[in-house]
């Protein structure tokens, strides 16, 4: 028998039984994760009065099975949870709705793309732009890719009477605005200044005017850094780029969006990075903002079809782009109450580590200018790496998740004149919406035992407790 939709009115193919059995399992999962969830977020008062959700048991039932023990998960600058809610939404377009956004011919590919733009409309209120300013891509590093390059490509071509070459960014910017600037530098076409950062990691407004010449073209500048949470005087920077007529201003604020409130017209900003896993959605998908009035002009950097306005070429995932839009929708409804319960989880979690661990310097530290959910402490006299494989019960790293598998100290931790030993000493600690405090209290008395029994054998720790100023001693290099 053909099944028939009465909204199409046309017969729909039959899904064979390896797809109807991939959706029943999905479905299960998500009516186990939204259940989970809404006993957390049932309403409001509910929340204040701390029902808190358990990491452990969102797991699917398949995997009952396993290790009964998952461990805890602080690492949400690499990556945060789906929300159930923005499963929900992802669903249909993951089995039935499964019509091409840029096929304008029938109703599958009408559907399709009235989600799309539903989902840009959710990205826009987020950060305070219109939905024609929103340029979907398959993440942030693609997005600062988009950005730099674009503008350099555009208006540092010889073609363009404008011709300029300087570029400003700073010293801890992640890895793929750092390398998409030296690229550019290694053309042999353009300039770029890396500002130096102070010891919390802020750039100095005043440095970015004094970097400004007649040839500079772009200012960006990460909005929240990944490592160390330091959140840069963006308004500020705004404001003096808007001094300067033809000095485009982009921020990396995939580390911000969802998180801390964002306008874009306030800011200044003509061009913002913004990353789906990084706000409770999917990964793979990310969007570039970019400004109408006074119009950006970039230059693509993916030739094909010239969908997304010819800026991104490429067919759109509708399933990833609904994620992204519904993750948005969620952050803009609860972003007041996630950024208050945080940041108690936050006081709370250093305040007990403050207190009941010596030796800890916790990096990034201006109060006024730092997002609380990032947490980067330097536990003296440990390694980190022997640290992190010690809290075996804890998900955790010790700095960017690009490049994790590096052995060289955190290069964002040096640029604020950490010392290498304290570098590599640095442990992140990422508090999301869905971590509770008895996860914190958990972490925490781990800490106090691994930290103890690490430093006992440690010969540095030794020699400090016998009073011997380590950093007189001439190491001998062999």
């Amino acid at each position: 028998m053909i099944q028939v939709s009465k909204k199409l009115r046309i017969p729909i193919r039959k899904l064979s039984n390896l797809c109807l059995n991939s959706r029943a399992s999905l479905a299960s999962a998500s009516n186990l994760k939204s259940n989970v969830y809404k006993r957390h977020h049932a309403t409001s008062s509910d929340a204040k009065q701390g029902q808190q959700i358990n990491l452990r048991e969102w797991k699917d039932p398949s995997s009952a099975s396993k290790d009964a023990l998952t461990p805890i998960y602080l690492d949400s600058q690499a990556t945060t949870m789906l929300d159930p809610r923005v499963l929900d939404k992802m669903m249909p377009y993951l089995t039935n709705e499964f019509g091409n956004p840029h096929s304008k011919t029938h109703q599958y590919g009408w559907d399709a793309d009235l989600a799309v733009e539903q989902a840009r409309e959710n990205v826009a209120n987020l950060i305070g732009a219109q939905a024609k300013e929103i340029v979907f891509t398959s993440g942030a590093t693609e997005s600062n890719n988009l950005a730099i390059k674009g503008i350099a490509n555009f208006y540092g071509s010889s073609a363009t009477p404008t011709n300029k070459k300087h570029i400003i960014t700073s010293q801890i910017e992640h890895k793929c605005v750092l390398d998409s600037c030296r690229y550019l530098e290694d053309s042999g076409r353009f300039e770029v200044t890396y500002l130096p950062v102070d010891k919390d990691g802020l750039v100095d407004p005043q440095a970015v005017a004094a970097a400004i010449k007649p040839e500079t073209i772009l200012v960006s500048l990460m909005y929240v850094n990944n490592e160390i949470g330091c959140v840069q005087k963006i308004k500020e920077i705004g404001d003096i780029c808007k001094k300067h007529k033809g000095v485009f201003f982009h921020t990396d604020a995939a580390q911000a969006v969802g998180k801390v409130g964002i306008d874009v017209n306030s800011l200044g900003v003509d061009l913002m990075s913004i990353s789906g896993h990084k706000l409770y959605g999917p990964k793979g998908v990310g969007a570039l903002y970019t400004r109408r009035r006074p119009r950006v002009r970039l230059d693509p950097i993916i030739s094909g079809g010239g969908q997304e306005r010819g800026l991104r070429s490429g067919t759109l995932a509708p399933a990833l782009v609904v994620g992204l839009g519904s993750a948005a929708e969620v952050a803009q409804h609860e972003m007041e109450y996630d950024s208050m319960r945080i940041g108690e989880l936050s006081d709370y979690f250093v305040g007990r580590i403050m207190t009941e661990i010596k030796h800890v310097n916790k990096n990034g530290n201006n109060k006024d200018y730092s997002y609380k959910g990032c947490v980067n402490l330097s536990f003296q006299f440990i390694e980190g790496e022997s640290l992190l494989l010690a809290l075996k019960g804890v998900a955790l790293s010790s700095g960017s998740a690009c490049t994790s598998a590096s052995l060289e100290p955190s290069y964002v931790l040096r640029s604020l004149g950490v010392t290498e030993d304290s570098a590599h000493s640095s442990i992140r600690f990422g508090i999301g919406r869905f971590t509770t405090k008895e996860e914190i209290d958990y972490t925490v008395d781990l800490l106090k035992v691994q930290v103890e029994r690490l430093r006992e054998l440690s010969p540095l720790y030794e020699m400090f407790m016998d009073g011997i100023d380590i950093n007189s001693i001439q190491w001998s290099s062999h």
